[in-house]
């Protein structure tokens, strides 16, 4: 197992396009899949009622994600049989569940702790695209559960990537280098840089990367560096934070940890904007960061600029 991959975080997953039939099951006092013999590469041989912890998830891309703890069972319903088995699987009704509709797409994932992460998607989304994407699932349309309990192509993918799509699951991947801890504090001192200066000092540690010869490696390897200077300063700048605790105010708690999010989530888009734009200048294309067009609205990007945009004598 290689860190930082996905066999790090799931040791198999299933999943399937939700059927009329299967919504009704979440939604009636039947909780539960039947003939699902597959599941047995992902929960083995069913003896008696196996329990296994779960987190439950809802996700499309407007709303925020939907998230509630409860359980599965997995049970072999005909065990007393001398040669036949029917496999079930039993779920609760949850917040998440009563969200599912026909199309949405189905994954239960089982980490290396003996949990499991189900995740349903609504159909057609961006977030059911990235989730099978991150599994490395394609074709559902066969009605049964596609499993798969190894990743041995994993690496083919972007680590970045992954690991954004991990983070929106509620999967925390840290990942720090110290080596540039001592440089980052005599660079910026105990605090954080405006974010294009720290995308700046980023690429700067990548000195060998030409983004005229291969972009889309080089925005890929900058974006991943800043995240991992970001979160090495970021522990180091909140360490102490958290050490000295908060006692018994709550509301000190949770603005704290919605600053740290919100920094987070900030950064991000920034960081990607400020990659974009270097590449942009290595490559002379011409554009405006930040242009105003109808309504206000302020796009990242604007090309060539937005005088040409808002010039009626300007070839569309």
């Amino acid at each position: 197992m290689k860190k930082g991959y996905l066999s790090e975080y799931f040791d198999g997953v299933a999943a399937k396009c939700l059927s009329a039939v299967e919504v009704n099951l979440f939604r009636s006092n039947q909780h539960e899949f039947n003939g699902v013999r597959s599941l047995r590469r992902i929960f083995g041989h069913a003896t008696g009622r196996q329990h296994f912890p779960a987190v439950f998830l809802y996700l499309d891309d407007v709303r925020e994600p939907v998230s509630e703890e409860g359980f599965m069972t997995w049970y072999d319903a005909r065990e007393a049989h001398p040669v036949r088995s029917e496999y079930r699987l039993y779920f609760p009704d949850t917040d998440v569940s009563r969200h599912a509709e026909e199309g949405d797409v189905l994954i239960i994932g089982k980490r290396p702790d003996g949990s499991l992460m189900v995740v349903i998607s609504q159909g057609g989304s961006t977030a059911a695209n990235q989730v099978l994407w991150l599994f490395g699932l394609g074709n559902l349309s066969d009605g049964g559960f596609s499993v798969r309990d190894e990743f041995r192509d994993e690496e083919n993918r972007t680590r970045h990537a992954v690991k954004t799509i991990l983070e929106t699951l509620g999967i925390v991947t840290r990942e720090e280098d110290e080596s540039f801890l001592d440089d980052m504090l005599a660079s910026f001192g105990e605090s954080f840089p405006c974010t294009r200066v720290f995308s700046e000092y980023a690429r700067k540690t990548l000195p060998d990367l030409n983004p005229r010869e291969d972009p889309d490696y080089v925005l890929l390897a900058w974006l991943e560096q800043e995240e991992v200077l970001f979160r090495t300063l970021e522990k180091y700048l909140i360490t102490d934070r958290l050490k000295e605790g908060f006692g018994d105010d709550v509301d000190s708690f949770i603005s704290f940890s919605l600053s740290v999010q919100n920094r987070r989530k900030s950064r991000a888009g920034h960081a990607l904007e400020n990659h974009l734009e270097e590449i942009f200048i290595s490559r002379q294309i011409c554009y405006q960061r930040g242009a105003t067009t109808e309504n206000r609205a302020r796009p990242d990007f604007l090309f060539p600029s937005g005088g040409e945009y808002h010039d009626p004598f300007f070839d569309s």
